[in-house]
């Protein structure tokens, strides 16, 4: 792994706070800390959360909510070569992706005991992926984890998160120079779950990092994917897919720090929602800064309306700081279920449940193939195929 350091350009660092221009407002001015008592406690009129309804995150905003013994089983199986520890905060792998930039990050990383961390030393490529479950048993828990790849690795992790709990956690991704590391974040939490956290991933020099974040599960699902480059010739592709059942809140707030000259982004999420107040947000944030020349990105969110009294918030927000770039661009769309393309399939003898299941994989179908595990693919498209019928019954 490079030396580099997380501060961004452009940002001022006083102690252990540093204060980041943000993507979309250069006026507006985010903390970025490890310090829970450096962020003021939301009201919900803040930028980043006004989308959230702060009365159903359980006291994770406020210091209130406290942590419960044994909230959480959490279990990793990995290949003999790959290292998993439990180590304290002191460890200089804890924090080095970059600071919590809210309050639920930051009580998170107050807050936890132990981190866990899976390391991948340098040039070994897996053929066996790892897996990290995460089960709640009931109660509060704080968590931190850490995956780190070595120089030109080769990993791919799969984190599922299932049962009951209120979590809020930070996940940190370190990629080594040359490293080639995909990640899926599975989220198929029960009905009453709340669950927050930030995935910060540093991406090395001519490394890449793929994510696939898959959420149905939870009453309140927030999650803040961010990358930083420390190194030239990176490249991250941030690809989610949601699906929202009535009373659900699923949010994917993204950023995308291009703050390093010849490096790539390609962000996809799709998400369909269904029943009385269904919501989902997506902000994509991508700032492009002065000295990140050569910079290729593009960001797409499109979402998929089945039922009426369903709500997307969809907010693209792509920043330009400089002109010499190879490309950028955002896209967004929003709408409501094909009836023509219903009609088409019904008039060739498809019933109408089987031609609303096949309208809706196929809109899935592009972003379940970036997975490439067929297991868990085809248990994706089973649980589509659940929401759907669940809606029908």
């Amino acid at each position: 792994m490079a030396d580099v350091t997380n501060t961004p350009a452009g940002a001022t660092t006083s102690g252990s706070t540093t204060v980041v221009p943000q993507p979309g407002d250069a006026r507006v001015e985010a903390v970025a800390s490890y310090d829970v008592a450096d962020f003021a406690v939301p009201v919900g009129r803040e930028e980043n959360w006004r989308f959230t309804p702060l009365h159903r995150l359980k006291g994770l905003h406020d210091g209130t909510a406290e942590a419960t013994e044994g909230a959480l089983k959490v279990e990793v199986t990995a290949p003999a070569e790959v290292t998993v520890e439990a180590v304290e905060r002191t460890d200089p792998r804890v924090g080095k992706a970059g600071k919590p930039v809210d309050r639920v990050a930051a009580q998170a990383f107050s807050s936890f005991e132990r981190a866990g961390v899976v390391s991948v030393p340098k040039d070994t490529q897996l053929t066996e992926p790892i897996r990290i479950t995460v089960h709640g048993q009931g109660g509060t828990a704080y968590g931190h984890q850490i995956i780190e790849l070595g120089a030109f690795a080769e990993a791919v992790v799969v984190i599922e998160h299932t049962g009951d709990a209120v979590l809020a956690a930070n996940v940190e991704y370190l990629i080594g120079d040359g490293a080639k590391l995909t990640v899926v974040s599975l989220q198929d939490w029960e009905d009453t779950a709340v669950h927050a956290a930030q995935h910060t991933a540093l991406v090395g020099r001519d490394a890449s990092f793929k994510s696939v974040v898959v959420t149905f599960g939870g009453d309140l699902v927030r999650l803040h994917p961010r990358v930083v480059y420390g190194g030239t010739g990176g490249e991250a592709e941030l690809f989610g897919l949601y699906f929202a059942d009535a009373g659900q809140h699923l949010e994917h707030r993204l950023f995308i720090d291009h703050d390093t000259p010849h490096c790539r982004s390609n962000v996809a999420y799709k998400g369909a929602l269904q029943g009385n107040e269904a919501h989902a947000v997506w902000i994509g944030d991508v700032l492009i800064r002065a000295e990140a020349e050569g910079t290729d990105t593009y960001e797409l969110n499109r979402n998929l309306l089945l039922t009426d009294g369903a709500r997307v918030d969809s907010v693209p927000n792509l920043e330009i700081e400089t002109g010499e770039i190879v490309g950028a661009g955002h896209a967004s769309a929003t709408g409501r279920f094909d009836d023509e393309q219903l009609f088409y399939l019904q008039s060739r003898g498809i019933p109408a449940d089987e031609a609303r299941r096949l309208v809706v994989r196929g809109f899935f179908a592009e972003l379940v193939q970036q997975i490439g595990l067929p297991e868990l693919q085809e248990r994706l498209i089973e649980k589509i195929d659940a929401e759907l019928e669940a809606a029908v019954a």
